[in-house]
């Protein structure tokens, strides 16, 4: 499958309809994926970037479709990560001298991942490739998820090849924004940039500024991952810049792990309480052993307060939850309010372990917790439904 973005440019990827995990096991892709590639014909014919290495000869046979391989004249890397890099070993075997145009980092990562001394032509922010009709600019976009990335701005038809910002993991063969559905389309935006890109968020906001302050005329943003904007592509910068200042809705989360439903019982008191305080808030459950981990990441995204709650198990807390912690610990949240509850047999260690673990994640812990013994009575559960209210509070 190919098809034509402009005269000059187009798609040459692969959509990926079965992808249901990605990075490892890390992120689900319940809707797939696609790795998009492109292939500029100007004076000179350039592609950017390719596929993921199972694809690799799929890839190379449909490019040929496209046009013979010996008349690519250039290729640009944005990013090095395999999903996008993949298929440039099979490639340059194809093509061997073809110049490569990447960031010094770019460089230093691709012969990591391939142990190849290519062609390579290292680019920094405002260095231009003339094509012809077309000049192509390169901005440097480190951290925007990897040290090497980099966006390639194409004058003329005015389009941002932006690599891994403002894509999703979406698999359509419509393609663009204002033929797919947009709901499904900002849910997986929003996941992406949850699970991926909130670690970045600062380097993302200084980026966009930076490249706004170029005001260079914008038609089109060719992310590799996911739907092309072409119906107000602004809308995604906005969204991103919105997002990177440390987001929140009117929600609250509450992520637990139980054993036999006590601390199942817990959360939904806490929850009452927290309703009863405030009409307006939502309040969103989670059973983290049930629920999936990037799904739960992005509702806590998305949430001003998050409590987290589990079982006391071995003078410990519950797999799940502890999982979910080291990715929050990981992800650098901020701005978001929390506390702990969980219910326990005899030594009742989980709340403590809670309140470190959340501590450690450098959110803001506003209250100790709460635990309560065995399975809440009506008491018990009156405690976490005040508990839930007076947390309401303090928001």
């Amino acid at each position: 499958m190919s098809f034509r973005i402009t005269d000059k440019v187009a798609w040459v990827g692969k959509i990926d309809w079965e992808l249901r995990r990605f990075h490892g096991d890390e992120y689900s892709t319940h809707r797939g994926s696609s790795y998009n590639s492109y292939l500029i014909k100007d004076k000179k014919n350039v592609l950017i970037d390719t596929v993921w290495t199972p694809f690799a000869k799929e890839f190379v046979e449909n490019l040929r479709k496209e046009i013979d391989l010996e008349k690519i004249d250039y290729i640009i890397v944005n990013h090095s990560e395999v999903d996008h890099s993949g298929a440039l070993p099979l490639l340059l075997k194809e093509i061997p001298n073809t110049p490569v145009y990447c960031t010094a980092n770019g460089a230093k990562m691709l012969k990591a991942h391939y142990h190849e001394n290519w062609n390579f032509k290292e680019v920094k922010t405002g260095d231009t490739l003339d094509i012809g009709g077309s000049k192509l600019t390169f901005v440097e976009a480190r951290m925007l998820h990897w040290p090497d990335t980099m966006f390639t701005y194409m004058s003329g038809e005015n389009i941002l090849f932006s690599n891994d910002a403002f894509g999703q993991h979406y698999a359509s063969e419509l393609m663009y924004n204002d033929l797919v559905d947009n709901a499904e389309l900002y849910q997986e935006a929003i996941k992406y940039y949850a699970n991926i890109l909130t670690p970045f968020s600062s380097f993302v906001a200084k980026k966009i500024e930076e490249v706004l302050s170029f005001k260079l005329p914008l038609d089109i943003i060719a992310p590799s991952h996911g739907i092309i904007w072409r119906d107000n592509p602004v809308q995604i910068v906005e969204k991103y810049m919105e997002w990177a200042k440390d987001y929140q809705e009117n929600q609250v989360a509450i992520v637990y792990d139980t054993m036999w439903n006590a601390t199942r019982r817990m959360a939904e008191a806490i929850a009452e309480g927290i309703r009863s305080a405030d009409k307006t808030v939502a309040v969103k459950l989670f059973n983290a052993a049930h629920s999936d981990k990037n799904d739960i990441i992005t509702e806590i995204f998305k949430s001003k307060a998050v409590l987290f709650g589990s079982s006391t198990v071995n003078k410990s807390i519950m797999h799940a939850t502890g999982g979910l912690l080291d990715m929050i610990k990981g992800i650098g949240f901020k701005n978001k309010k929390a506390a702990a509850f969980g219910s326990y047999g005899w030594s009742g260690e989980s709340l403590a372990i809670l309140n470190e673990r959340l501590n450690a994640a450098k959110l803001e812990v506003v209250s100790e917790g709460i635990k309560e013994l065995w399975n809440p009575d009506k008491e018990a559960i009156e405690r976490c439904v005040r508990f839930g209210a007076d947390f309401a509070g303090r928001l």
